[in-house]
């Protein structure tokens, strides 16, 4: 395992490091998960095999530190995922980024640009997002507690039995409070907009989503921006567990292109 500090408070970003060629790869997980548990089997798979992996936790969830005085919003995430990977040694890396992690993605590579060489979003929301009225998984569905404390109070428990077993396995690592606040702040997004800034980066870029859901209807305005666009089959939002081969295959491919 290694580590970062990337607060004054000595708080530190950590992760899971395999060894091989550069550029590096760095894996970012979504809302409530944890890179090494989502990513492992595709950094290993392979297709993708061989180069320098960094599955690495943002601050807040997984085995990272779980301060409670962050804000957490997107540009804190992207700003101390730089720190990491800087003093990781980390210089244009391919980031293979999945949902929450994807936004942070697009605004480190807009706030950083000579830490991302290529981006790889995984099933990313690019747009902010109204309150929901009622409960669902992701996090709209925590967004219903209207506030922290409400979510301190009950909201937490309840969302562990919400999500199942899967999901509850690593979001039960993260702290409450950076949970809660990273999902609100996913729901407001970023100014300008993760769908603006991915728009305005001149890396390469590839956007995966299931293709159960159906052609995406922004499709066209991501490809014109430069954008690849890929559905891949048998999987839902967590692509990389769902179809490892077809993930791993999709991923390798956006890389050498």
């Amino acid at each position: 395992m290694h580590s970062a500090q990337v607060l004054p408070d000595g708080s530190r970003i950590r992760w899971v490091e395999i060894a091989g060629v550069e550029p590096a790869r760095v894996f970012v997980h979504g809302l409530g998960a944890s890179s090494a548990p989502y990513f492992a089997p595709a950094a290993a798979h392979p297709a993708l095999a061989g180069h320098r992996s960094l599955l690495i936790d943002m601050l807040g969830f997984g085995i990272s530190d779980r301060p409670t005085a962050p804000a957490y919003t997107l540009e804190e995430h992207a700003d101390a995922l730089a720190r990491a990977l800087d003093q990781a040694a980390v210089d244009a890396a391919d980031i293979v980024a999945h949902s929450m992690g994807g936004a942070v993605a697009i605004t480190l590579a807009a706030r950083h640009p000579h830490l991302a060489r290529r981006l790889v979003l995984v099933d990313a929301p690019l747009d902010a997002t109204p309150l929901p009225r009622t409960k669902r998984p992701g996090s709209s569905g925590i967004a219903v507690y209207r506030t922290e404390q409400e979510f301190l109070d009950h909201g937490w428990k309840e969302t562990m039995e919400f999500v199942g077993p899967l999901w509850a396995a690593t979001m039960r690592l993260a702290g409450p409070e950076a949970l809660y606040r990273s999902a609100m702040n996913l729901l407001r997004g970023t100014v300008p907009t993760m769908r603006e800034n991915l728009e305005q980066l001149t890396i390469p870029r590839t956007f995966l989503h299931p293709a159960v859901d159906g052609p995406r209807a922004d499709a066209p305005s991501l490809t014109a921006a430069g954008v690849s666009v890929l559905a891949v089959p048998d999987c839902g939002h967590n692509i990389m567990l769902d179809n490892l081969d077809g993930f791993a295959r999709a991923v390798a491919d956006a890389l050498s292109a």
